[in-house]
């Protein structure tokens, strides 16, 4: 990989910074309250140690795998994100469009500003992220319109009971008192946030993922998971994975980093699903980490929504940056597919709980 794309990975928020509104960029990158857990996962990943393998033929990495029956050729995905078409007209079909150059997945936020079906018509693999209303039945619809559209799996949100408090800088103007709302859960019926029940849900319990199994006839992905003892509830529930992820630090400020949090998770559900993390990943060690620690896929939010500032030629950059990190990093371990990386790591400062 090139110093030069390195650099630009690293200059993401920076450049965004000159092209974005105030209220967009901050949206972006904001944490709960006093930002505790955002500002600590990036550092949690980096504070792993790897014990690499020697005297192995790295000569092809194979970076594909199975992700809930459907082979991708990565093991990253993006995960779900709001105000896309903020960032960039084309918002989450030029995400999309990345995402199908890429052979990978693609989470579409429930909020998201562009219809499914204009998303399924790049050809990208995507799943639907949702939050359960307190009247299940008003997802009905949504989840009707998504299933039609040809999503591959349902990511159920259970860590977001209330939005998590988050502190405005003293002179910015708040997003949605600047976001066009037309940018903006175009996939809900008119007026439905004004109906009775429309609240998310206070009482998620696992009843909930075969109910949205059931509804919809896909694999239901359980993410907002830390605890080991949750994610065995989920599976044994019905998840067909678990994603360890505190929300990008949005939610529960001071949560656990996922970096902490993803080998006993990992270890309690062994092969009965399929663990995914995200919060803080940021570059191809990242990945080579979070594989090692035991997740089957890594799911990134802000890298990839602040690449967008470019449109998909940015987003398909930062794949293609991430792709050169990964493959160096596994060959530089002894690795030569994601299996590898099992019991690569030493001892880190990120799971000394």
């Amino acid at each position: 990989m090139s110093g030069a794309d390195a650099r630009w990975l690293d200059s993401l928020e920076e450049r965004a910074r000159g092209v974005l509104p105030a209220p967009v960029l901050e949206y972006l990158v904001q944490g709960a309250r006093d930002s505790v857990s955002t500002g600590e996962a990036t550092a949690a990943w980096r504070s792993v140690r790897f014990r690499p393998r020697v005297l192995h033929d790295v000569t092809h990495v194979d970076l594909s795998l199975d992700l809930l029956g459907r082979t991708v050729e990565v093991p990253w995905g993006i995960a779900p994100t709001t105000l896309q078409r903020a960032v960039h007209p084309d918002g989450e079909v030029a995400m999309a469009r990345a995402v199908a150059d890429a052979g990978t997945v693609m989470v579409v936020s429930s909020n998201a500003g562009t219809p499914f079906s204009e998303i399924a018509e790049t050809g990208a693999h995507w799943w639907l992220q949702v939050y359960l209303p307190a009247d299940r039945t008003l997802a009905e619809p949504l989840l009707e319109r998504a299933v039609a559209a040809g999503a591959g799996a349902v990511v159920l949100t259970v860590d977001t009971p209330v939005v998590g408090t988050k502190y405005a800088t003293p002179g910015t103007d708040v997003v949605w008192d600047t976001v066009d709302p037309a940018l903006l859960r175009v996939n809900f019926d008119p007026g439905y946030d004004a109906q009775p029940g429309a609240e998310k849900a206070l009482d998620l319990g696992p009843h909930d993922i075969g109910w949205l199994a059931d509804r919809t006839g896909l694999p239901v992905v359980v993410k907002g998971v830390l605890r080991s003892e949750d994610a065995l509830r989920a599976v044994q529930a019905g998840a067909a994975a678990v994603w360890v992820s505190n929300h990008g630090g949005r939610q529960l400020d001071r949560a656990a980093s996922t970096a902490s949090c993803l080998p006993s998770v990992a270890a309690a559900v062994g092969d009965r699903a399929q663990v995914y993390v995200d919060g803080g990943v940021r570059s191809g060690l990242d990945v080579l980490a979070a594989l090692a620690l035991g997740a089957d896929a890594v799911f990134f939010g802000r890298s990839p929504l602040l690449a967008l500032v470019d449109g998909a030629p940015g987003v398909t950059r930062w794949h293609g940056a991430l792709l050169a990190q990964t493959v160096e990093a596994l060959r530089l371990a002894g690795c030569r597919t994601a299996a590898d990386t099992r019991g690569l790591t030493a001892v880190s400062q990120a799971n000394r709980l």
